[in-house]
């Protein structure tokens, strides 16, 4: 079914309609952090991808599957263990005998949202098995190169690098993930609503579909023609280079990062009902789009991983386009 072309075309109206009826269809079981969703949006409509960072039990998955379960897309869950295998995420070719052919066997990767669950319970080798799914949006397996999407949302969740049995996800894939976000614990009304509302059942399970494919791509299109000023541009080059300079950080940010701001501002905006990016989009996402990118030389040295508080410095001290 095409999903794009004269026929589909969508109001600004429409649209915004559209991201409205996402937006609440999540917020109805991922309750109390109405900001954490609108990141999640932004990672969809900035056809990026998502790593949700926290302990255990605080909703990353939830999130994952009620942003899945609110898109009409093919949806498939992988739990990431020490013994799974690269072939078991992209596929394997087998012979048939009784045809005398070797026939692909498309892997869950496959699909239009992936939710790659405790991503850094796999090993290096595995987790490197979607670099290729995540940047190009295909798949090469034995010499045949297959085409993923669109849509294409891969959704990972990750516990803490303290936590028993998890792996670091190296730089080359963190680099991957537009976003990381930090899920976080509800307050207590809002933990107090999900005592009440899992009475019955998993919510989660009850949600019905609110986008199209074809609604996605109208709204991932859409989300390009946002017009960033070129002051706006330069105060994120001079955010990157800043990461690239400051003393405290050893691997500063790449020009995939530069990109990945770019359209994480433009999808920001979208998401505030605006067709223009402001300084404030910028600085709301900062910390989410380049803090997972940056080695810290205590990270290095077997400290502290965490470089928010190195991006933050860094943007306070830039000068903030009028």
């Amino acid at each position: 079914m095409p999903v794009d072309g004269p026929s589909n075309a969508r109001s600004p109206r429409e649209l915004a309609a559209l991201l409205d009826a996402l937006q609440k269809n999540v917020g109805r079981v991922f309750l109390g952090k109405p900001d954490i969703v609108r990141f999640a949006a932004v990672a969809l409509l900035a056809d990026g991808h998502l790593l949700l960072d926290d302990v255990p039990g605080v909703g990353k998955t939830l999130l994952a599957k009620a942003l899945a379960r609110s898109l009409a897309c093919k949806f498939n869950r992988i739990q990431f263990t020490p013994d799974l295998l690269p072939g078991d995420l992209l596929g394997v070719t087998i012979y048939r005998a009784q045809t005398s052919e070797f026939l692909f066997q498309p892997g869950p990767v496959f699909a239009e949202v992936v939710l790659a669950d405790e991503i850094n319970r796999a090993t290096p080798r595995t987790q490197s098995a979607l670099l290729e799914a995540m940047q190009e949006r295909q798949v090469t397996v034995d010499g045949n190169t297959r085409p993923l999407g669109p849509p294409f949302l891969v959704v990972a969740t990750q516990n803490p690098h303290e936590f028993e049995g998890t792996y670091p996800l190296p730089e080359s894939q963190l680099d991957r993930f537009m976003l990381r976000v930090k899920v976080g614990y509800p307050d207590r009304e809002a933990e107090r609503a999900i005592l009440t509302q899992h009475r019955a059942g998993e919510p989660v399970e009850a949600l019905e579909p609110v986008l199209q494919p074809a609604d996605v791509i109208a709204l991932q299109t859409h989300v390009r023609t946002v017009r960033v000023d070129p002051s706006i541009a330069e105060y994120i080059l001079d955010l990157i280079g800043g990461t690239r300079t400051h003393p405290e950080l050893a691997l500063g940010a790449s020009t995939r990062a530069a990109l990945a701001m770019y359209r994480a501002v433009q999808a920001f905006a979208v998401t505030a009902g605006r067709d223009f990016a402001v300084p404030d989009d910028v600085k709301a996402l900062a910390e989410p789009v380049l803090a997972h990118r940056l080695v810290t030389r205590s990270w290095a040295a077997g400290g502290h991983p965490d470089a928010g508080p190195v991006v933050r410095e860094i943007l306070a001290k830039l000068k903030v386009p009028a």
